[in-house]
């Protein structure tokens, strides 16, 4: 009879001692261990069919543990708000606020009286902390509920009057116009694509007027023969003034100079600013909303406001971006080209040594997040050939840069300087 100790089956890790493996018991916290029982069975019926050996099993195994989601990238594309990468990163602050919150907290609660007080109020003083010139605030949670809001509170079964210059595409197919006809407003529309003046709103400003809107175009530039009227013309109109300055910048930027901020649009008369959290403001996703305390008063008593509220991690989250001196997106915006340079090339002469080729080349960094159309920042990154980018795209940790005549650009602005030395070790793991 043949030696059945000869079968290789037999040499098949035993799924007990598998399950044991430090690698496995870790996945099984994250992922719980009927996923992972379920992988290593997939793994052992492979070996038993001879598509791999039994020493492949463990790692057929772990490679067929499903990826956490989302999965944490590094951003070398050189768009510091990637909508498609989440927009702004969160500082560590902000990070460590959210693992606080994540539990029990006094989110609706007094702990001095013991009753029950305002939803965020820590947030919220936060938040008029920044903008001393905004009378209230309010947060929701993204910049397209805080508009939204603003046109069912203020104008539903009423005219919205807005500049056709205006009337923009925030995206994924989503259209402003089509976003406040939801709400059961109607829209006027003034002058032309190009060229709106103070007279087409004045003309069409009547008693059914429920507010003028006034939208920053921030996804795309018109220029030429253009003409847009300013806020202070704007609020002399006798109607409230909404203005959506959308990137969430609260105060002025020099590196930004055709940015709207909320402060500068409050002084100049706005009743009402809308905007984005995770933005130029660096944090969680959530729609802001400051001005005129019986403005916000009526929006945040409106019962859509229930539907549309936050909740206890982004408070947090946006209360340590509030606090915080700097935020990740404001590092990388303001990055010293001189610094990135040094850097990129400290990687290449690392990589060198490894024996892998790179170039350091200069480019341009952009904000992105529908911010700052046509600003750019001048960068330095690390060019590589083509073919390296889908390898790096799908590595652990995933690293994506962007496509240029044929090259892989690593643009470093937004990657952590700490994280330099995992730009390399996924650069090493793609085959030469």
């Amino acid at each position: 009879m043949p030696d059945g100790t000869a079968d290789p089956r037999r040499r098949v890790p035993r799924t007990d001692a598998l399950l044991a493996d430090p690698a496995f018991a870790a996945a099984a916290g994250t992922l719980g261990r009927d996923r992972v029982k379920a992988a290593i069975v997939r793994a052992q019926q492979r070996a038993r069919r001879g598509d791999i050996t039994p020493e492949e099993v463990r790692d057929a195994a772990l490679a067929d543990l499903p990826a956490p989601a989302p999965r944490a990238v590094l951003n070398a594309t050189g768009v510091v708000l990637h909508t498609n990468l989440g927009r702004a990163p969160l500082s560590a602050a902000a990070v460590e606020a959210m693992a606080a919150a994540a539990g029990h907290t006094d989110v609706e609660l007094d702990l001095r009286t013991g009753r029950r007080a305002r939803r965020g109020r820590d947030t919220l003083d936060a938040l008029a902390a920044a903008v001393p010139d905004a009378a209230a605030v309010h947060v929701v949670n993204n910049g397209a509920a805080a508009l939204v809001l603003a046109a069912t509170a203020l104008a539903a079964d009423a005219e919205i009057v807005v500049s056709r210059g205006e009337l923009v595409e925030i995206g994924d197919g989503f259209r402003l116009p089509d976003l406040l006809a939801s709400t059961g407003a109607r829209l006027r529309e003034v002058g032309t694509t190009n060229r709106t003046t103070r007279a087409d709103y004045a003309a069409a400003i009547g008693p059914r007027t429920g507010f003028v809107l006034k939208v920053h175009p921030s996804n795309f530039l018109v220029t030429g023969f253009t003409s847009a009227v300013p806020m202070r013309e704007l609020a002399t109109l006798g109607v409230p003034v909404v203005a959506d300055i959308g990137s969430g910048l609260l105060a002025p930027d020099p590196l930004l100079p055709d940015e709207p901020d909320a402060a500068s649009t409050l002084r100049a008369g706005a009743a009402l600013v809308t905007a984005s959290g995770d933005k130029l403001l660096g944090g969680p996703q959530a729609g802001l909303l400051l001005g005129d305390a019986d403005l916000v008063e009526r929006l945040r008593r409106h019962p859509l406001a229930r539907a549309l509220r936050v909740d206890k991690l982004t408070l947090a989250a946006l209360a340590a971006t509030l606090h915080a001196p700097t935020t990740p997106t404001r590092d990388a915006l303001h990055a010293d080209p001189a610094v990135l340079r040094d850097r990129a090339e400290r990687l290449r002469d690392r990589l060198g040594e490894d024996g892998r080729k790179a170039e350091v080349v200069p480019c341009v960094s952009v904000v992105g997040g529908g911010g700052a159309p046509g600003v750019e920042l001048d960068s330095w990154a690390l060019s590589l050939p083509e073919r390296y980018a889908e390898p790096l795209r799908t590595g652990e940790p995933p690293v994506l840069g962007r496509v240029v005549h044929g090259r892989l650009l690593l643009d470093l602005r937004c990657v952590p300087a700490e994280a330099d030395g995992a730009v390399r070790e996924a650069i090493l793991r793609v085959g030469e």
